[in-house]
């Protein structure tokens, strides 16, 4: 179900960066998203994000993508190192 969800989320992403004239009109231009280019380059960093998380969610790699933004978020309660990754299987 994971990997289903993953590869829909990639066509989501292409979805979003294709049709992003129309998302961006709909968002409006708020005075916050001048900062990140304006209201059509806020939609293409969604997608962008929900392209490398689909990715990251289909690889299985989503834990080491995702720890720093884990780690800011709880303020450093994680621990002081990033998962140790699983060994060799050869």
């Amino acid at each position: 179900m994971e990997t289903i969800f993953s590869l829909l989320g990639i066509a989501f992403s292409y979805l979003i960066i294709k049709n992003r004239e129309s998302l961006a009109n709909i968002f409006g231009d708020a005075p916050w998203m001048r900062y990140v280019g304006g209201p059509f380059a806020f939609v293409v960093i969604i997608g962008i994000l929900i392209f490398f998380w689909s990715i990251t969610t289909l690889t299985g790699t989503d834990d080491i993508f995702l720890y720093p933004i884990i780690y800011v978020i709880t303020f450093g309660q994680m621990g002081s190192t990033p998962p140790a990754p699983p060994p060799p299987s050869f």
